[in-house]
């Protein structure tokens, strides 16, 4: 192995091992946050600062660097690009948080994330295999429909919890659709998003980022659920956290 496979499995066992932690504490952001962890930035620009690095690092070092690429590798740099350019310049826009802040180390702290996970998915596909495989394996349509999927379905679910926002009366209780199974559709829809990324790529920086998502959102998912149930009295006792009929 060279210093990017050591890298990489390095960058794997990271969320592998914090995973039980996130599962037992609740990271203060949006409804979550709380005071004293220092400087605090506007909700909407602190989304921009931090996913911003992806938009840029993947791309750059994608189409930039050396080796050759074919199809199935510009798919992966529009899929991608499709993902960031709504999180980076439409989702932080679109939120109705007026006033809301979020801990600057938090936004710093995602911003780092993104950073590297661009940068390990961008150099495997510009520096080390542009040549990503068989656009038309069964593997890779697969993937793009998972994909494609997780994209609707996470930003379908936004939409909903930001017209419920809209309504002007406080967090309610979102209702219908996905919402009917599992708290946290949108969480849901992006994890099965980069699922998809993964199968498309078949390369272990992908992979990586599939199970940094789950190990990431899964946690946060619970942390909504177990909000959600305590806020509200009536909170629906049958619909899981955030994968359908199982937790």
């Amino acid at each position: 192995m060279n210093w990017f496979d050591y890298l990489v499995w390095a960058w794997i066992a990271i969320p592998i091992i914090i995973f039980p932690i996130l599962l037992k504490i609740r990271v203060p952001y949006g409804r979550h946050t709380t005071s004293g962890l220092g400087p605090m930035i506007d909700n909407h620009w602190s989304w921009f600062w931090m996913e911003v690095p992806a938009l840029l690092t993947f791309p750059l070092f994608a189409i930039f660097g050396p080796t050759e690429k074919d199809v199935l590798s510009w798919v992966l740099i529009a899929l991608w690009s499709l993902h960031y350019i709504n999180r980076v310049l439409i989702f932080p826009f679109r939120i109705r948080t007026k006033g809301k802040k979020m801990p600057l180390i938090i936004s710093v702290s995602a911003a780092f994330f993104n950073l590297m996970n661009g940068f390990v998915n961008g150099y495997y596909i510009g520096f080390v295999n542009g040549l990503s495989g068989d656009l038309f394996h069964i593997i890779s349509l697969m993937g793009i429909i998972i994909f494609i999927t997780g994209f609707i379905i996470n930003n379908i679910a936004d939409s909903k919890l930001i017209t419920l926002r809209k309504q002007g009366n406080g967090y309610q209780i979102p209702r219908g659709w996905l919402f009917k199974y599992i708290s946290c559709p949108n969480f849901f829809g992006e994890i099965i998003e980069w699922i998809g990324f993964a199968l498309v790529a078949r390369n272990l920086p992908a992979l990586s980022f599939a199970i940094w998502t789950f190990c990431n959102l899964a946690p946060r998912a619970k942390n909504h659920h177990s909000w959600y149930k305590k806020y509200f009295s009536g909170y629906p006792e049958d619909r899981k956290i955030v994968l359908p009929y199982l937790w």
